[in-house]
Protein backbone atom coordinates (compact mmCIF):
# COMPACT_ATOMS: atom_id res chain seq x y z
CA UNK A 1 0.00 0.00 0.00
CA UNK A 2 1.10 3.03 -1.00
CA UNK A 3 0.11 7.31 -0.76
CA UNK A 4 -0.09 9.02 -4.29
CA UNK A 5 -0.30 12.70 -4.01
CA UNK A 6 -1.90 14.23 -6.72
CA UNK A 7 -1.13 17.84 -8.28
CA UNK A 8 -2.78 20.44 -10.32
CA UNK A 9 -2.75 19.60 -14.16
CA UNK A 10 -1.85 22.51 -16.63
CA UNK A 11 -5.39 22.15 -18.42
CA UNK A 12 -4.17 23.88 -21.15
CA UNK A 13 -2.83 27.46 -22.57
CA UNK A 14 -0.39 27.64 -20.15
CA UNK A 15 -2.43 28.76 -17.43
CA UNK A 16 -0.72 28.80 -14.12
CA UNK A 17 -3.15 28.89 -11.34
CA UNK A 18 -6.93 27.88 -11.14
CA UNK A 19 -9.45 28.12 -8.07
CA UNK A 20 -10.56 24.85 -6.27
CA UNK A 21 -14.44 25.40 -7.20
CA UNK A 22 -16.11 21.77 -5.78
CA UNK A 23 -14.92 18.94 -4.48
CA UNK A 24 -16.57 16.03 -5.41
CA UNK A 25 -15.22 13.27 -3.21
CA UNK A 26 -14.38 13.41 0.40
CA UNK A 27 -11.76 11.65 2.96
CA UNK A 28 -12.34 8.01 3.13
CA UNK A 29 -14.52 7.75 -0.08
CA UNK A 30 -12.82 4.96 -2.65
CA UNK A 31 -11.90 6.73 -6.20
CA UNK A 32 -11.27 5.23 -9.27
CA UNK A 33 -9.14 6.23 -12.35
CA UNK A 34 -10.79 8.80 -14.35
CA UNK A 35 -13.73 9.21 -12.06
CA UNK A 36 -14.08 13.26 -11.85
CA UNK A 37 -13.34 13.79 -8.30
CA UNK A 38 -12.76 18.00 -8.46
CA UNK A 39 -14.02 21.16 -10.31
CA UNK A 40 -11.90 23.96 -10.58
CA UNK A 41 -11.95 27.50 -12.41
CA UNK A 42 -8.91 28.72 -15.11
CA UNK A 43 -8.44 32.23 -16.53
CA UNK A 44 -10.29 30.31 -18.79
CA UNK A 45 -12.96 28.17 -18.01
CA UNK A 46 -14.31 25.91 -15.30
CA UNK A 47 -12.67 22.97 -15.85
CA UNK A 48 -13.92 18.90 -14.55
CA UNK A 49 -10.23 17.23 -13.31
CA UNK A 50 -10.63 13.01 -13.09
CA UNK A 51 -8.58 11.05 -10.58
CA UNK A 52 -5.37 8.81 -12.37
CA UNK A 53 -5.69 6.35 -9.56
CA UNK A 54 -7.63 3.89 -8.03
CA UNK A 55 -7.87 3.83 -3.99
CA UNK A 56 -9.18 5.40 -1.24
CA UNK A 57 -8.99 9.24 -0.86
CA UNK A 58 -6.15 9.62 1.73
CA UNK A 59 -6.50 14.06 2.36
CA UNK A 60 -7.84 16.65 0.47
CA UNK A 61 -4.76 19.19 0.59
CA UNK A 62 -6.55 22.15 -0.38
CA UNK A 63 -10.13 23.66 0.36
CA UNK A 64 -12.97 24.82 -1.76
CA UNK A 65 -12.30 28.53 -3.18
CA UNK A 66 -8.33 28.09 -2.62
CA UNK A 67 -6.29 28.64 -5.59
CA UNK A 68 -3.54 27.08 -6.19
CA UNK A 69 -0.85 26.73 -8.52
CA UNK A 70 -0.17 24.69 -11.38
CA UNK A 71 1.98 21.59 -9.93
CA UNK A 72 0.65 21.99 -6.55
CA UNK A 73 -0.95 18.92 -4.48
CA UNK A 74 -4.30 18.96 -4.32
CA UNK A 75 -5.37 15.13 -3.26
CA UNK A 76 -3.71 12.15 -1.65
CA UNK A 77 -4.64 8.76 -2.73
CA UNK A 78 -3.77 5.26 -1.08
CA UNK A 79 -3.13 2.78 -3.32
CA UNK A 80 -2.66 -0.88 -3.65
CA UNK A 81 -3.77 -3.36 -1.28
CA UNK A 82 -4.08 -2.89 2.82
CA UNK A 83 -3.53 -6.18 4.20
CA UNK A 84 -3.78 -4.41 7.69
CA UNK A 85 -7.50 -3.42 6.83
CA UNK A 86 -9.45 -3.11 10.33
CA UNK A 87 -9.60 0.38 10.94
CA UNK A 88 -6.56 1.48 11.29
CA UNK A 89 -5.65 5.01 10.55
CA UNK A 90 -3.79 5.98 6.90
CA UNK A 91 -0.75 7.12 6.81
CA UNK A 92 0.21 11.07 6.75
CA UNK A 93 -0.06 12.01 2.87
CA UNK A 94 3.03 11.88 1.16
CA UNK A 95 5.13 14.91 0.74
CA UNK A 96 4.94 17.08 -2.36
CA UNK A 97 8.30 15.25 -3.41
CA UNK A 98 6.61 12.47 -4.49
CA UNK A 99 3.49 13.87 -6.64
CA UNK A 100 2.39 12.26 -9.96
CA UNK A 101 4.29 15.23 -11.80
CA UNK A 102 7.44 13.49 -10.88
CA UNK A 103 6.77 9.85 -10.48
CA UNK A 104 4.70 10.03 -14.18
CA UNK A 105 0.99 8.51 -12.69
CA UNK A 106 -0.40 7.46 -15.55
CA UNK A 107 -2.82 10.59 -15.80
CA UNK A 108 -5.08 10.89 -18.50
CA UNK A 109 -5.24 14.76 -18.01
CA UNK A 110 -2.62 17.73 -19.76
CA UNK A 111 0.89 18.13 -18.39
CA UNK A 112 1.70 18.97 -14.86
CA UNK A 113 3.36 21.77 -15.22
CA UNK A 114 6.94 23.23 -13.53
CA UNK A 115 5.47 25.96 -11.18
CA UNK A 116 6.69 24.95 -7.51
CA UNK A 117 4.43 23.78 -5.78
CA UNK A 118 3.03 24.82 -2.56
CA UNK A 119 2.70 23.60 0.60
CA UNK A 120 -0.96 22.79 1.26
CA UNK A 121 -3.49 22.10 4.76
CA UNK A 122 -2.96 17.80 5.45
CA UNK A 123 -5.45 16.17 7.10
CA UNK A 124 -5.67 12.46 8.22
CA UNK A 125 -8.01 10.43 7.23
CA UNK A 126 -10.12 8.78 9.90
CA UNK A 127 -11.99 5.39 9.79
CA UNK A 128 -15.13 6.88 11.20
CA UNK A 129 -17.96 7.76 8.46
CA UNK A 130 -19.47 11.07 7.65
CA UNK A 131 -23.11 9.63 7.99
CA UNK A 132 -24.76 10.84 11.46
CA UNK A 133 -26.35 9.26 14.21
CA UNK A 134 -28.94 10.95 15.75
CA UNK A 135 -28.25 13.83 17.67
CA UNK A 136 -26.39 13.64 21.24
CA UNK A 137 -25.21 15.42 23.68
CA UNK A 138 -21.74 16.60 23.44
CA UNK A 139 -19.26 14.29 25.63
CA UNK A 140 -17.48 16.22 28.23
CA UNK A 141 -13.85 16.47 27.12
CA UNK A 142 -15.35 18.26 23.73
CA UNK A 143 -13.65 20.75 22.40
CA UNK A 144 -14.01 23.03 19.65
CA UNK A 145 -11.62 24.08 16.65
CA UNK A 146 -11.36 27.66 18.33
CA UNK A 147 -9.12 25.95 21.13
CA UNK A 148 -6.50 24.36 18.72
CA UNK A 149 -4.60 26.18 16.45
CA UNK A 150 -4.94 25.82 12.78
CA UNK A 151 -8.25 25.90 10.46
CA UNK A 152 -11.48 23.67 12.34
CA UNK A 153 -10.59 20.18 10.59
CA UNK A 154 -13.60 19.23 8.78
CA UNK A 155 -14.06 17.97 4.97
CA UNK A 156 -15.89 19.92 2.36
CA UNK A 157 -19.41 18.20 2.62
CA UNK A 158 -19.67 19.13 6.80
CA UNK A 159 -17.97 22.71 5.57
CA UNK A 160 -20.86 23.07 3.08
CA UNK A 161 -23.42 21.83 5.01
CA UNK A 162 -22.01 24.22 8.13
CA UNK A 163 -22.14 27.37 5.40
CA UNK A 164 -25.48 26.67 4.61
CA UNK A 165 -26.91 26.38 7.70
CA UNK A 166 -24.93 29.72 8.76
CA UNK A 167 -22.71 27.78 11.35
CA UNK A 168 -19.23 28.68 12.24
CA UNK A 169 -17.93 26.15 12.53
CA UNK A 170 -14.68 27.41 14.87
CA UNK A 171 -17.60 27.55 17.59
CA UNK A 172 -18.46 23.45 17.13
CA UNK A 173 -17.73 21.46 19.66
CA UNK A 174 -16.14 18.20 18.91
CA UNK A 175 -14.34 14.92 19.72
CA UNK A 176 -12.34 12.97 17.82
CA UNK A 177 -9.99 14.09 15.41
CA UNK A 178 -11.97 16.38 12.69
CA UNK A 179 -15.62 18.17 13.07
CA UNK A 180 -18.63 15.86 11.71
CA UNK A 181 -22.09 16.28 10.11
CA UNK A 182 -23.85 15.23 13.75
CA UNK A 183 -21.58 17.78 15.75
CA UNK A 184 -23.49 20.16 13.46
CA UNK A 185 -26.65 18.92 13.92
CA UNK A 186 -25.75 19.26 17.83
CA UNK A 187 -24.59 22.64 17.68
CA UNK A 188 -27.23 23.95 15.10
CA UNK A 189 -30.09 22.47 18.04
CA UNK A 190 -28.30 23.91 21.02
CA UNK A 191 -28.05 27.37 19.27
CA UNK A 192 -31.52 26.89 18.26
CA UNK A 193 -33.40 25.78 19.75
CA UNK A 194 -34.31 22.75 17.48
CA UNK A 195 -35.53 25.27 14.55
CA UNK A 196 -32.57 24.09 12.13
CA UNK A 197 -31.30 27.39 11.48
CA UNK A 198 -28.48 29.40 13.82
CA UNK A 199 -29.09 32.56 15.33
CA UNK A 200 -28.27 35.61 12.88
CA UNK A 201 -25.27 37.77 14.13
CA UNK A 202 -26.24 41.06 16.13
CA UNK A 203 -24.17 44.14 15.38
CA UNK A 204 -22.13 45.84 17.83
CA UNK A 205 -20.19 48.82 17.71
CA UNK A 206 -16.92 47.12 17.85
CA UNK A 207 -18.25 44.99 14.75
CA UNK A 208 -19.62 47.98 12.71
CA UNK A 209 -21.72 46.90 9.49
CA UNK A 210 -19.88 47.88 6.31
CA UNK A 211 -21.40 49.98 3.57
CA UNK A 212 -19.77 48.15 0.82
CA UNK A 213 -19.08 45.01 -0.96
CA UNK A 214 -16.07 43.38 -1.90
CA UNK A 215 -15.66 40.66 -4.07
CA UNK A 216 -12.03 38.75 -4.85
CA UNK A 217 -10.54 39.59 -7.82
CA UNK A 218 -10.15 36.09 -9.56
CA UNK A 219 -10.74 33.36 -11.84
CA UNK A 220 -12.55 34.88 -14.93
CA UNK A 221 -12.63 38.28 -13.82
CA UNK A 222 -8.77 38.90 -13.42
CA UNK A 223 -7.78 37.22 -16.40
CA UNK A 224 -10.36 39.53 -18.63
CA UNK A 225 -9.07 42.66 -16.89
CA UNK A 226 -5.53 41.45 -17.43
CA UNK A 227 -6.26 41.29 -21.11
CA UNK A 228 -8.30 43.98 -21.78
CA UNK A 229 -5.45 46.65 -20.37
CA UNK A 230 -3.08 45.08 -22.25
CA UNK A 231 -5.01 45.33 -24.96
CA UNK A 232 -5.50 48.42 -24.79
CA UNK A 233 -2.49 49.54 -24.28
CA UNK A 234 -0.82 47.44 -26.79
CA UNK A 235 -2.07 47.92 -29.76
CA UNK A 236 -3.56 51.29 -31.39
CA UNK A 237 -7.11 51.23 -31.41
CA UNK A 238 -9.29 53.07 -34.01
CA UNK A 239 -13.23 52.89 -34.47
CA UNK A 240 -15.12 53.58 -37.52
CA UNK A 241 -18.92 53.63 -37.13
CA UNK A 242 -21.70 53.03 -39.99
CA UNK A 243 -25.50 53.44 -39.71
CA UNK A 244 -27.30 50.76 -41.84
CA UNK A 245 -30.92 49.67 -42.64
CA UNK A 246 -31.26 46.34 -41.91
CA UNK A 247 -34.79 45.80 -42.67
CA UNK A 248 -34.48 42.95 -45.76
CA UNK A 249 -32.40 41.24 -43.06
CA UNK A 250 -35.23 41.01 -40.33
CA UNK A 251 -37.25 39.69 -43.04
CA UNK A 252 -34.64 37.57 -43.90
CA UNK A 253 -34.16 35.87 -40.19
CA UNK A 254 -37.96 35.65 -39.89
CA UNK A 255 -38.06 33.33 -43.51
CA UNK A 256 -35.18 31.36 -42.22
CA UNK A 257 -36.95 30.42 -39.07
CA UNK A 258 -39.66 29.35 -41.72
CA UNK A 259 -37.31 27.52 -43.68
CA UNK A 260 -37.25 23.12 -43.04
CA UNK A 261 -33.83 23.41 -43.02
CA UNK A 262 -33.51 25.57 -39.84
CA UNK A 263 -35.99 23.67 -38.16
CA UNK A 264 -34.34 22.71 -35.47
CA UNK A 265 -32.04 25.69 -34.98
CA UNK A 266 -32.22 29.13 -33.03
CA UNK A 267 -32.17 31.56 -35.58
CA UNK A 268 -30.94 35.18 -34.54
CA UNK A 269 -29.91 38.33 -36.21
CA UNK A 270 -26.38 37.30 -34.80
CA UNK A 271 -26.17 34.47 -37.44
CA UNK A 272 -26.75 37.20 -40.41
CA UNK A 273 -24.02 39.49 -39.06
CA UNK A 274 -21.84 36.67 -38.33
CA UNK A 275 -22.21 35.52 -42.12
CA UNK A 276 -22.04 39.05 -43.47
CA UNK A 277 -18.30 39.54 -41.17
CA UNK A 278 -16.88 35.97 -42.90
CA UNK A 279 -18.06 37.73 -46.28
CA UNK A 280 -16.16 40.34 -45.51
CA UNK A 281 -13.10 38.74 -44.73
CA UNK A 282 -13.22 36.68 -47.74
CA UNK A 283 -13.47 39.76 -49.49
CA UNK A 284 -10.79 41.55 -47.47
CA UNK A 285 -8.45 38.86 -45.80
CA UNK A 286 -5.81 41.00 -44.54
CA UNK A 287 -8.33 42.14 -41.43
CA UNK A 288 -7.88 38.40 -40.28
CA UNK A 289 -4.55 38.84 -38.69
CA UNK A 290 -2.21 39.07 -36.02
CA UNK A 291 0.74 41.25 -34.96
CA UNK A 292 3.91 39.13 -33.88
CA UNK A 293 6.19 41.26 -31.33
CA UNK A 294 8.24 39.09 -30.71
CA UNK A 295 9.55 37.91 -35.09
CA UNK A 296 8.37 40.93 -36.38
CA UNK A 297 5.88 39.42 -38.54
CA UNK A 298 2.17 39.89 -39.52
CA UNK A 299 0.61 36.77 -39.25
CA UNK A 300 -2.39 35.73 -41.87
CA UNK A 301 -4.24 32.17 -40.47
CA UNK A 302 -5.47 30.19 -43.00
CA UNK A 303 -8.71 29.86 -41.55
CA UNK A 304 -11.07 31.88 -39.67
CA UNK A 305 -11.87 31.09 -36.26
CA UNK A 306 -14.72 33.53 -35.42
CA UNK A 307 -14.97 34.93 -31.70
CA UNK A 308 -18.20 35.73 -29.90
CA UNK A 309 -18.53 37.50 -26.98
CA UNK A 310 -20.75 36.29 -24.39
CA UNK A 311 -21.65 37.38 -21.03
CA UNK A 312 -21.90 34.82 -18.10
CA UNK A 313 -21.74 35.05 -14.57
CA UNK A 314 -17.97 34.24 -14.45
CA UNK A 315 -17.37 37.22 -16.39
CA UNK A 316 -16.57 37.88 -19.99
CA UNK A 317 -15.53 35.35 -21.87
CA UNK A 318 -14.99 34.73 -25.81
CA UNK A 319 -15.09 31.36 -27.22
CA UNK A 320 -14.85 31.16 -31.08
CA UNK A 321 -16.30 28.77 -33.68
CA UNK A 322 -13.62 26.94 -35.47
CA UNK A 323 -12.83 27.76 -39.04
CA UNK A 324 -16.46 28.95 -39.51
CA UNK A 325 -15.89 30.37 -42.94
CA UNK A 326 -16.17 26.77 -44.14
CA UNK A 327 -19.50 26.18 -42.59
CA UNK A 328 -23.05 26.04 -44.12
CA UNK A 329 -25.51 28.59 -43.14
CA UNK A 330 -27.07 25.81 -41.41
CA UNK A 331 -24.07 24.52 -39.42
CA UNK A 332 -22.93 28.05 -38.74
CA UNK A 333 -26.72 28.51 -37.31
CA UNK A 334 -26.12 25.64 -34.92
CA UNK A 335 -22.39 26.18 -34.09
CA UNK A 336 -23.34 29.80 -32.93
CA UNK A 337 -26.28 28.25 -31.06
CA UNK A 338 -23.88 25.65 -29.07
CA UNK A 339 -21.07 28.16 -27.81
CA UNK A 340 -23.06 30.51 -26.46
CA UNK A 341 -25.52 28.17 -24.80
CA UNK A 342 -22.09 26.28 -23.36
CA UNK A 343 -20.63 29.72 -22.46
CA UNK A 344 -23.90 30.91 -20.72
CA UNK A 345 -23.76 27.38 -18.52
CA UNK A 346 -19.89 27.99 -17.33
CA UNK A 347 -18.74 24.65 -19.35
CA UNK A 348 -16.55 26.77 -21.98
CA UNK A 349 -13.28 24.40 -22.55
CA UNK A 350 -10.07 26.22 -23.08
CA UNK A 351 -9.88 24.67 -26.51
CA UNK A 352 -12.61 26.73 -27.40
CA UNK A 353 -11.09 29.96 -26.06
CA UNK A 354 -7.88 29.61 -27.81
CA UNK A 355 -7.38 30.41 -31.35
CA UNK A 356 -9.65 33.10 -32.15
CA UNK A 357 -8.81 34.93 -35.16
CA UNK A 358 -11.66 38.10 -35.40
CA UNK A 359 -14.70 38.51 -32.87
CA UNK A 360 -18.02 40.00 -32.82
CA UNK A 361 -19.63 41.89 -29.97
CA UNK A 362 -23.14 41.64 -29.51
CA UNK A 363 -24.23 44.65 -27.39
CA UNK A 364 -28.42 45.32 -29.23
CA UNK A 365 -29.34 42.40 -27.00
CA UNK A 366 -28.89 44.76 -23.63
CA UNK A 367 -31.30 47.47 -25.81
CA UNK A 368 -27.08 49.47 -26.41
CA UNK A 369 -26.99 51.22 -29.75
CA UNK A 370 -23.15 51.17 -30.32
CA UNK A 371 -20.01 50.89 -28.13
CA UNK A 372 -16.23 50.99 -28.71
CA UNK A 373 -15.10 47.60 -27.98
CA UNK A 374 -11.52 46.62 -26.81
CA UNK A 375 -10.15 44.16 -29.07
CA UNK A 376 -9.85 40.39 -28.26
CA UNK A 377 -5.80 40.14 -27.33
CA UNK A 378 -3.91 39.32 -30.54
CA UNK A 379 -6.92 40.15 -32.82
CA UNK A 380 -6.64 43.13 -35.79
CA UNK A 381 -10.92 43.48 -35.29
CA UNK A 382 -13.98 42.93 -33.14
CA UNK A 383 -16.93 44.09 -34.67
CA UNK A 384 -20.13 45.63 -32.76
CA UNK A 385 -23.53 45.00 -33.72
CA UNK A 386 -25.99 47.50 -31.75
CA UNK A 387 -29.84 46.98 -31.31
CA UNK A 388 -32.48 47.06 -34.35
CA UNK A 389 -34.61 50.10 -33.91
CA UNK A 390 -38.05 51.02 -35.73
CA UNK A 391 -36.59 54.90 -37.27
CA UNK A 392 -38.07 57.17 -39.98
CA UNK A 393 -35.48 56.32 -42.40
CA UNK A 394 -35.37 57.44 -46.52
CA UNK A 395 -36.50 54.68 -48.46
CA UNK A 396 -36.95 54.77 -52.39
CA UNK A 397 -37.17 59.02 -52.24
CA UNK A 398 -39.33 58.80 -49.23
CA UNK A 399 -39.40 58.66 -45.52
CA UNK A 400 -40.31 55.33 -43.68
CA UNK A 401 -40.12 53.51 -40.87
CA UNK A 402 -37.25 51.00 -41.36
CA UNK A 403 -35.46 48.88 -39.03
CA UNK A 404 -31.64 50.63 -38.49
CA UNK A 405 -28.81 49.41 -36.69
CA UNK A 406 -25.12 51.08 -35.81
CA UNK A 407 -22.49 48.71 -36.45
CA UNK A 408 -18.74 49.44 -35.44
CA UNK A 409 -15.52 48.18 -35.94
CA UNK A 410 -12.45 48.14 -33.90
CA UNK A 411 -8.76 47.90 -35.24
CA UNK A 412 -5.77 47.38 -34.53
CA UNK A 413 -4.24 50.37 -36.44
CA UNK A 414 -0.62 48.20 -36.70
CA UNK A 415 -2.15 46.01 -38.75
CA UNK A 416 -5.08 47.64 -40.32
CA UNK A 417 -5.33 50.92 -42.20
CA UNK A 418 -7.84 53.25 -42.32
CA UNK A 419 -9.34 52.00 -46.13
CA UNK A 420 -8.85 48.68 -45.24
CA UNK A 421 -11.14 49.13 -41.54
CA UNK A 422 -13.84 50.87 -43.49
CA UNK A 423 -13.85 48.84 -46.52
CA UNK A 424 -14.30 46.21 -44.37
CA UNK A 425 -17.06 47.52 -42.29
CA UNK A 426 -18.56 48.60 -45.42
CA UNK A 427 -18.78 45.22 -46.86
CA UNK A 428 -20.91 44.03 -43.55
CA UNK A 429 -22.86 47.30 -43.52
CA UNK A 430 -24.09 46.13 -47.48
CA UNK A 431 -24.49 42.48 -46.98
CA UNK A 432 -27.00 43.25 -44.14
CA UNK A 433 -28.66 45.56 -45.84
CA UNK A 434 -29.57 43.36 -48.72
CA UNK A 435 -28.80 39.48 -47.71
CA UNK A 436 -30.46 37.83 -50.62
CA UNK A 437 -27.21 36.98 -52.44
CA UNK A 438 -25.21 36.58 -50.04
CA UNK A 439 -27.04 34.11 -47.59
CA UNK A 440 -28.22 31.79 -49.78
CA UNK A 441 -29.12 28.25 -48.66
CA UNK A 442 -25.81 26.39 -49.33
Amino acid sequence: MSTETFTLPDVGEGLTEAEILAWHVAVGDDVAVNQVIVEVETAKAAVELPCPYDGTVAALLVGEGETVQVGAPIISVTVGADDDAGGTAAPEPSAPESSAAEEGSGSVLVGYGTSAARTGRRRRRSTTPDTAPPPAPAPADARTAASRPGPPPATPPVRKMAKDLGVDLAAVAFDGDRIRREDVRRHVEATTGGNGTSAPAVPTPETPVSDERRVPIKGVRRATAAAVTASAFTAPHVTEFVTVDVTAMTETVERLRAHPAFADVRVTPLLLVARALLSAVRHFPDINARWDEENQEIVHPRAVNLGIAAATPRGLVVPNVKDAAALTLVDLARALADLTTTARDGRTTPEQMAGGTITITNVGVFGVDAATPILNPGEAAILCFGAVRRRPWEYRGEIALRDVTQLSLSFDHRLVDGELGSRVLARVAAVLADPAGELLLD
